[in-house]
């Protein structure tokens, strides 16, 4: 029995991680959030999602889903929800009050909410009303969904992510001159990267001799914030910064030694590098070496170009 409980909870979240995405854009800067209200016979009665910043949570939707006939089930019903509910008054009242006012027979939640105004809190108000809460159903997958706004809250910095494009031989240009390496598609795609973070770097010296605009041509979304590191500057200076103005994240995009000094200092949650495989430099600018500590997330060949991402050992960076 505790098998199948385990099965069937872990196929609800995964509906909850499938409806939270669809926030991607405008949740920002909160997370992104899913909830499926499902009845004792297994039935999904209602859901929804964190659609809006300062607009109802992904419980407040899903309860407004359920159809007047369904209501009779909220009692024997539980609900799935991918973070925690809210115990405070934000924009909008707590989402633990309005499960314990609906009087649902169970709460299912993915993992805690590191916001420090929550922290718990609302599963344990939840529990203190006599509700059942299950805790870290699919927890790895649902604080990977918002490893941003988990990084921001956990470490007090912007989740970041170096990025850099290379030959076959490992050189990102030839005789020290700007190449093009990416293909027209996997250029689109780091476009698309742009538009889902908040902020985008380079160095003085890339932002001299190439002159890159950093925006979002390509794909559709939001330019993110164009930063040049200046000599004054420093990675942990721009950080700090980004962190006071609440970016939850960053792009690095070079060059070399800008990419370097962001990982000397540990500064980096994940590396995405593309390599052109039809592509060899006789001589240029080597391109930063790999640390030691991290993990490979994802590969794919696209256009002939190898896309690797890569992530810490340990989540969400050094504390």
């Amino acid at each position: 029995m505790e098998k199948d409980q385990k099965g069937q909870d872990e196929k609800f979240m995964r509906r909850c991680l499938q409806l939270a995405v669809n926030g991607r854009q405008n949740a920002k800067p909160n997370p992104m959030v899913g909830a499926v209200i499902v009845n004792a016979s297994g039935r999904i009665i209602g859901e929804g999602y964190h659609i809006r910043c300062g607009e109802g949570h992904a419980e407040v939707n899903a309860f407004a889903s359920v159809s007047p006939e369904d209501e009779r089930f909220l009692p024997e019903s539980t609900i799935y929800v991918s973070l925690e509910p809210c115990s405070h008054y934000g924009r909008t009242p707590p989402c633990c009050d309005l499960i314990i006012r609906k009087g649902v027979r169970r709460v299912v939640c993915g993992c805690i909410d590191p916001f420090a105004k929550v922290q718990g809190r609302g599963i344990k108000k939840i529990r203190a009303a006599g509700i059942e809460v299950t805790v870290g159903v699919l927890e790895k997958e649902c604080r990977h969904l918002n490893k941003r706004f988990m990084t921001f809250h956990k470490y007090h910095r912007p989740y970041i992510i170096l990025k850099w494009a290379q030959s076959a031989n490992g050189f990102i240009d030839d005789h020290f001159k700007p190449v093009q390496l990416s293909s027209d598609f996997t250029r689109m795609l780091v476009h698309q990267l742009r538009s889902e973070n908040d902020a985008i770097l380079v160095g003085h010296v890339t932002d001299e001799r190439e002159h890159p605009q950093l925006n979002v041509r390509d794909w559709s979304g939001p330019d993110p914030e164009r930063i040049v590191l200046r000599p004054p500057d420093t990675p942990q200076t721009v950080i700090q910064r980004l962190y006071e103005q609440h970016k939850q994240s960053l792009v690095v995009e070079g060059g070399a030694a800008t990419l370097r000094s962001f990982l000397s200092a540990g500064l980096w949650d994940e590396i995405r590098v593309e390599t052109a495989l039809d592509r060899l430099i006789e001589e240029g600018t080597r391109a930063p070496q790999l640390p030691g500590d991290l993990v490979l997330l994802n590969e794919e060949v696209e256009d002939n170009q190898l896309i690797c991402t890569y992530e810490r050992k340990e989540e969400y960076g050094n504390e």
